[in-house]
């Protein structure tokens, strides 16, 4: 079975990184929250610790549907100066694997590494300098076949719905939105 993995690093924004857990869990997705600190506990950017269910140290990586990076900072700026995950988001990506990243994740971390290079993507307002070379459109969320971007906290439900119709079909996204009472215009994920 294919699992997912979001990484945790201190500073991380607190919405997107649950949200997305919650959602797609909520889904029956397997996803694992991962620490890149020697710590499972995790501080994020609004003084909310949460305890993440593996170290990166300790954790093997294969049979990956996804890598989602939240935002936040420092989160954002920590998980981009974390070799290792780098290190695995440019093999995932180059192996034509999945990857989401929501807030400032995109640009610090995604553009930081060249993934996002002729690709469409969103992002926070102000970090698009850092991803000359992407194609940036304002928008909540994009969703493309192996990559969603979201623009921050706002849309995180977005974002998490975008990565759950990616994986299992649009219905099954609406389904779980239509249970948390959310119901997008359209769940095209292009916006």
């Amino acid at each position: 079975m294919n699992r997912s993995f979001l990484f945790l690093a201190p500073g991380f924004e607190e919405i997107e990184a649950l949200t997305v857990v919650d959602v797609m869990r909520r889904a029956g997705m397997d996803v694992k929250t991962v620490s890149i600190i020697p710590d499972l506990m995790v501080t994020g950017a609004h003084g909310v610790t949460v305890k993440a269910d593996a170290l990166f140290s300790e954790t093997h990586f294969d049979n990956i549907e996804w890598i989602i990076v939240p935002g936040g900072l420092p989160g954002s700026s920590n998980l981009a100066e974390y070799a290792p995950l780098c290190t695995l988001l440019k093999e995932h990506a180059a192996n034509g694997g999945r990857i989401a990243a929501i807030c400032a994740a995109p640009a610090f971390v995604l553009g930081s590494l060249g993934l996002l290079d002729g690709r469409e993507c969103t992002g926070y307002p102000g970090t698009q300098a850092s991803v000359e070379k992407a194609i940036w459109r304002d928008a909540p969320v994009i969703a493309l076949d192996t990559l969603v971007t979201g623009n921050g906290p706002a849309s995180a439900m977005r974002f998490a719905l975008a990565i759950v119709a990616n994986s299992m079909g649009e219905n099954i996204a609406q389904q779980i939105g239509s249970g948390m009472l959310f119901y997008p215009k359209s769940m095209n994920f292009y916006f």
